[in-house]
This record gives structure tokens, sequence and C-alpha cells, in this order.
């Protein structure tokens, strides 16, 4: 589910806000209406995200705050990888 950009995108908006439509969705990651309905779905069945329905409109929210830290963990390993941040090592403590 992560492996998409603009997956992580979704996630991260949804992170930063209670719920979102899904055009407020496709301005946040400037990709199409469809496209990101394409990609919640498949969130939603993963069960990452869940949704609210108000009259004609679909609100989107996480399912709860595991996959906002799975995208930062993943965030965080890329940008290890690619040697953009350095590594944080847990020194063990002497006994």
């Amino acid at each position: 589910m992560l492996a998409d950009a603009t997956r992580v995108k979704i996630i991260l908006a949804l992170r930063s806000a209670e719920e979102m439509s899904v055009n407020h969705l496709a301005d946040v990651v400037d990709k199409s209406p469809a496209g990101v309905s394409q990609h919640l779905a498949k969130l939603r069945l993963a069960r990452i995200v869940s949704t609210r329905r108000e009259g004609t409109t679909v609100f989107y929210r996480l399912t709860d705050e595991h996959a906002s830290e799975l995208v930062i963990d993943a965030v965080k390993q890329a940008e290890h990888a690619i040697g953009a941040a350095p590594h944080h090592r847990v020194e063990a403590a002497s006994a």
C-alpha cells in the first residue's frame, strides 16, 4: 500500500486533517479526483482509511494512528537509505 507516492501523500494529508472529501484530497495531492478515488478504494480495502457519508459527499479519514506511523517510518527509512538523514543508533547500556 505504501509503494505508491500518491497513497503516501493521501495518508499524510489525512494525518494532518481529521477527514477530507475526495475533491479536497485531490487538490492537496495535486491529482485528479478519479485517480485519488481509485487510491482511496485500495486504502479502504486495506482498512487504512474509513468513510463517512454526508449527503452525496464521502469523507475519508485514517482508520487509526498506525497507518500514519507506518508512513512516517517508511519516509525515515527512505531518507536513511539515500543518505539524506543520519542513522540513529541506540547504544547498549553497560551493565
